[in-house]
């Protein structure tokens, strides 16, 4: 590649966050004549893919294995044939960060919803009660991703009293330590200029149910109806999938954004540090723990326990910890057979203890 075709494509590429680093990952195939890109959108086997000669599309047969974990996605950087019919994508490029969550399959895969992202952004609706366990599963999900999570509360004017909002906005920064918890109304603009400074540097992808008002979020951050949006229900806040793919686009203030589809389910996929980065205050409070291996149930010493009965660890805040690691626990078990050894011994262990514990707590003459 020439050095005028090289600044061309930087120019071109440089909006959809192509630069130096990637363009020394890319040097490989650029030998060989293939085309740098980054995929905009996946459907069927088949995906869009933006280079500096436009948009095009491109088969992912030759680059797609048995393995869900490593199909093109959304996101990626690929190298992909100049011409041909039909063009093919070869490569894609080494993923600098990639959000992942299990699927419903019983062989417990892995599934990729976006690549190379730098911030995840969590809609949640104000239109609904806050459902604080589902924040948290997410947020686990996007910190595992090695992207920087970011709560906005989607429709905030529904909630015109400035003091309950203010109330909503403590709850949700309570259960995302460290994550900037954003209020945001798409009908009169509130917050959406703290959130385009957000997404303004890098590729942001956008999560949350369905009737989240994600494809609302998108269009004001473009500033066009890019997104097709549907009326949600009253009674629970969700609605049919505006969005059915995910759509990498460049947003006119600068970074990229791709939009998802509602998830009904968000499955851990071996999110241990994730969790354990949403539960930060549970982390540090177990280090204080009398045994080093705590399960944090009714061992004597745990600094955990202590927190709950002073008041100083809401208790919801220790069920969501133990359900998302006990979860994701199981989805690491399916595949690894020694982990699964490790964890039915663990079990008999806690049940002896447990059943030790009721024996000394009903005395030596309850059996007779």
């Amino acid at each position: 590649m020439t050095s005028s075709s090289v600044s061309s494509v930087s120019s071109a590429l440089a909006p959809y966050g192509w630069d130096d680093a990637w363009a020394a990952e890319f040097a490989p195939y650029d030998t060989e004549g293939l085309l740098p890109g980054r995929v905009i959108r996946v459907d069927r086997g088949q995906c869009d893919v933006v280079t500096a000669g436009g948009i095009l599309r491109a088969d992912t047969a030759f680059v797609t294995p048995h393995d869900p974990m490593r199909v093109v996605c959304t996101g990626d950087w690929v190298a992909v044939e100049p011409g041909g019919n039909p063009r093919y994508v070869r490569a894609y490029l080494p993923r600098r960060t990639a959000f992942v969550r299990s699927t419903s399959s019983k062989r417990s895969e892995g599934q990729i919803l976006a690549a190379n992202v730098d911030h995840a952004i969590v809609a949640v609706s104000l239109a609904v009660e806050l459902d604080l366990g589902r924040i948290e599963r997410f947020l686990a999900l996007a910190w595992e991703s090695g992207a920087q999570p970011v709560v906005v509360l989607s429709k905030a004017d529904l909630v015109p009293d400035a003091v309950t909002l203010s109330h909503l906005v403590q709850d949700a920064e309570n259960s995302a330590p460290g994550v900037p918890v954003v209020p945001v109304s798409s009908v009169d603009g509130d917050g959406l200029d703290v959130l385009a400074a957000i997404v303004g540097g890098g590729t942001s992808v956008l999560l949350g149910q369905s009737g989240a008002g994600k494809s609302t979020l998108a269009n004001a951050l473009l500033g066009e109806d890019a997104m097709t949006v549907q009326a949600t229900r009253d009674a629970d806040g969700k609605g049919r999938h505006t969005t059915t793919t995910r759509n990498l686009l460049a947003l006119p203030g600068g970074g990229v954004l791709i939009d998802t589809p509602g998830l009904r389910g968000v499955g851990l996929w071996d999110a241990e540090s994730g969790v354990g980065q949403v539960f930060s205050e549970i982390e540090e409070l177990a280090e204080r723990c009398r045994f080093h291996d705590c399960a944090h149930e009714a061992e004597p010493g745990c600094a955990v326990l202590a927190a709950v009965d002073s008041g100083e660890l809401p208790e919801r805040r220790l069920d969501s910890y133990r359900k998302l690691l006990r979860e994701n626990q199981r989805i690491v078990a399916k595949t690894d057979a020694r982990l699964r050894a490790e964890i039915r011994k663990d079990w008999k262990r806690k049940g002896a203890i447990g059943r030790a514990a009721m024996e000394a707590k009903r005395g030596p003459h309850w059996r007779s």
